[in-house]
């Protein structure tokens, strides 16, 4: 290990604190700062490395391009009793998605269901954030979003379509509600960032180059991704032996609820930058649905059940050599537990971003970590 990749874990709160401090020192109001800080601080506290304080410079970078507007502002372009139309106007996606699934719930209140679709919005942090908002408000919550070309298509070496991810989660009488969050490629570029942080290679079979060949150098894969040089494979892998359509079609599935019920941009539009190589937002769009279970079964019947299926597959025969068998949402729900008490890991790579961050904005205190 270098050290460049020597872990201190520093506390939450320490944490927390920077991140509202370099939101609002970039101009975020603080109500809305507090909401990108909350999503942030989740990913970390479920043990996404990826999505969490990782990804503090990305934004700070993205704001002061001027490819994320800090005000906010959302416009509700069309609305019906159990559906919305929203556009983001390239505000902080993690507002815009906020709002807009706080909408879905309060209509899945009334109506039993709520859809709201949402164009010209940024990157939004982790799905699983706002699928749990509606398993907090004992309902079942969907979302998805596009992103700017990583994937390549099944028998081709061009990224097309983004990470796509989709965040399901439902309520369960269990410690933690069902939740799955996953890219519809084997890996997303956050995971090349951390392994690139942590000078470590990318495993073969997850980027490919223009010609179709493994890249491990997370380094060389960064800088390909960005010239369109290189690819994430989908779910599956190449080709499809391993079905590897299958993790190409939901990526599709993705780009389609996140365009075509929004009129927003897709794939190579989503890149962030004109013919001439300006900058420009990137115009994600996304998805949300909030299903209120008490329109179809009694809430703590429908948790009961949830509950019973996931207890099911974890008792389910174990393969040799292995104790114990997961459900989504479990690993998440452990680190929630374990993580306060240990703290954040941060490397001294993630530490100079950092103090990068603080210097530049003059933030004051610190030093003890950064």
């Amino acid at each position: 290990m270098s050290e460049n990749t020597e872990i201190t874990h520093i506390p939450v709160e320490v944490i927390k604190n920077l991140m509202m401090d370099v939101f609002q020192g970039l101009g975020v109001p603080e109500a809305d700062a507090r909401i990108c800080t909350d999503v942030l601080i989740a990913a970390d506290l479920r043990g996404i490395e990826s999505h969490g304080v990782a990804r503090l410079k990305y934004y700070y970078d993205r704001i002061q391009r001027g490819q994320h507007q800090v005000r906010t502002e959302t416009e509700i372009v069309k609305e019906t009793e159990t559906t919305a139309l929203v556009d983001g106007h390239h505000g902080m996606g993690h507002v815009i998605a906020h709002r807009a699934m706080e909408m879905a719930i309060r209509k899945a209140e009334t109506h039993g269901l709520g859809a709201v679709a949402v164009r010209n919005s940024t990157h939004y942090g982790i799905a699983a954030y706002y699928a749990l908002m509606a398993a907090e408000a004992g309902m079942m919550g969907l979302t998805v979003t596009n992103a700017r070309p990583a994937i390549a298509p099944t028998f081709s070496t061009e990224p097309m379509l983004g990470t796509n991810p989709i965040a399901f989660a439902a309520p369960s009488d269990g410690d933690h509600p069902f939740c799955f969050d996953a890219a519809t490629s084997i890996i997303q570029r956050g995971k090349v960032e951390v392994l690139s942080r942590a000078e470590q290679p990318i495993p073969p079979g997850w980027v490919i180059d223009a010609e179709g060949n493994p890249l491990t150098d997370p380094d060389r894969a960064l800088e390909n991704l960005g010239q369109a040089q290189a690819a994430l494979l989908p779910l599956g892998g190449a080709g499809e032996v391993m079905a590897g359509y299958k993790g190409y079609d939901l990526a599709t599935i993705v780009e389609i609820l996140s365009t075509s019920l929004c009129g927003g941009a897709f794939m190579k539009d989503l890149l962030g930058f004109e013919e001439d190589g300006s900058q420009r937002p990137y115009m994600l769009g996304h998805f949300f649905l909030a299903i209120d279970i008490e329109h179809f079964l009694p809430l703590e019947f429908s948790r009961r059940l949830t509950g019973q299926i996931m207890r099911a597959l974890q008792g389910a025969r174990k393969a040799r050599g292995q104790d114990r068998i997961y459900v989504a949402g479990e690993k998440e729900h452990e680190n929630e537990q374990l993580i306060p008490e240990r703290g954040i890991p941060v490397n001294a790579n993630l530490r100079r971003e950092l103090q990068t961050m603080r210097d530049e904005l003059s933030i004051p205190g610190y030093e003890a970590y950064f």
